[in-house]
């Protein structure tokens, strides 16, 4: 049996034990402290054994982006952000025309069907637009916001091979709570993103089966004392399911504290919202057809907009630790185990245990991976 032995982990609900982990066929097969592992991998004092991480919301990473609409550009992302200890993501498209979605959805048909063993595993599609709001846009290009229809959507869902697994949406619009009644019916996420919902709204919403919150914060009606929109409806429902870029610039560290002591522990996902420009030089880059500077850790549109991230999921955890004072478990917890609750995966991902995939990252004292394995394979190798 393949393995760590003695070795720091850590193990959900239990901390950071010292144990040896085996894993085969994929899956992880012993955690404990006797000698099984015949096939011992390397492990260094210092490190740390956590589960691979979850990307629900990345658009792109390396060049390549979900929209590219090519098997070769999910190739490219999915081996990009194992680098960051990522081993689960979903290709996230954004508003544009009905053509361009499609093609994307057809990739991400093609690509599932070649069943890879490189990089991370694309479980399937976050469809971010074209069902939003125009008050809150944000780097969505305006011209392609649609009404959201059922059977618009399921046209893309089929597309697909029927891989959408969360849909970014402002509920406020007319025919929203339809298709938030659909989605939940279907087992596909349902989330409030680039809206200007209320608290009415959001309220109304989650009684159809809204369960997420898309990038809390941004691209979304604030919270005012006389109406406490999104954000603040984001805070008060225990239910919704908060995303959050942690990288100090879409949010900064007193709103990043302030989410986290506002919900319950398992309601807060780290995502990056990453674009094609990660792992890149600063430059010239794009988004939705958009031109995006990127300078200084941070991408935007030529107007100033905000356009996406490069932020890579394992500085997010070093994010909240060493700027946010939050405990190291509870980190990795936001990038592990809520999102592996949210998209209904907790059975196979999200923690290290007997009988889940054995997706697993070493990380180093200074929060660099050293190691991604994926369902048993190395993904990536420091």
């Amino acid at each position: 049996m393949k393995g760590f032995k003695n070795a720091r982990v850590y193990l959900y609900e239990k901390g950071i034990v010292t144990t040896n982990v085996g894993f085969e066929n994929g899956a992880i097969a012993y955690v404990g402290n006797e000698d099984v592992i015949t096939e011992v991998l390397p492990y260094k004092e210092g490190q740390v054994i956590v589960p691979g991480f979850i990307d629900q919301h990345i658009h792109g990473a390396f060049g390549a982006d979900a929209m590219d609409g090519t098997v070769e550009s999910l190739e490219k992302i999915a081996c990009a952000i194992a680098e960051e200890g990522t081993t689960t993501f979903l290709a996230t498209t954004m508003t544009n025309s009905e053509e361009d979605i499609l093609r994307a959805m057809n990739a991400v048909k093609e690509y599932k069907e070649l069943n890879s063993k490189k990089g991370a595993l694309l479980h399937g599609i976050h469809l971010e637009g074209p069902f939003i709001s125009p008050k809150h846009a944000g780097a969505q290009p305006k011209e392609y916001i649609a009404k959201p229809i059922v059977e618009q959507f399921e046209k893309y869902n089929i597309a697909s091979g029927n891989n959408v697994k969360l849909v970014s949406l402002a509920p406020e619009v007319d025919g929203a709570l339809e298709l938030i009644d659909y989605l939940n019916k279907n087992g596909i996420v349902a989330s409030a993103g680039h809206t200007d919902a209320g608290y009415n709204d959001i309220k109304k919403a989650i009684e159809h089966g809204l369960k997420n919150i898309t990038h809390t914060f941004n691209a979304q009606k604030p919270l005012h004392h006389r109406e406490i929109g999104t954000v603040g409806s984001a805070f008060l429902f225990d239910s919704l399911n908060c995303e959050a870029i942690c990288d100090t610039i879409h949010l900064s560290i007193p709103a990043i504290k302030l989410l986290i002591k506002n919900k319950p522990h398992d309601k807060v996902s780290l995502i990056t919202d990453s674009m094609r420009a990660k792992y890149l030089p600063d430059g010239l880059s794009e988004l939705g057809g958009q031109q995006v500077i990127v300078k200084d850790g941070e991408a935007r549109l030529v107007d100033g907009t905000l356009a996406g991230s490069i932020l890579k999921m394992c500085d997010a955890v070093k994010n909240l630790v060493l700027k946010c004072d939050v405990k190291f478990t509870d980190a990795i917890d936001f990038a592990t185990v809520n999102p592996a609750k949210n998209l209904n995966i907790f059975d196979k991902k999200g923690s290290i245990a007997v009988g889940k995939d054995a997706d697993i990252t070493v990380l180093n004292e200074d929060f660099s991976v050293e190691l991604t394995i994926r369902e048993g394979n190395v993904i990536y190798k420091k």
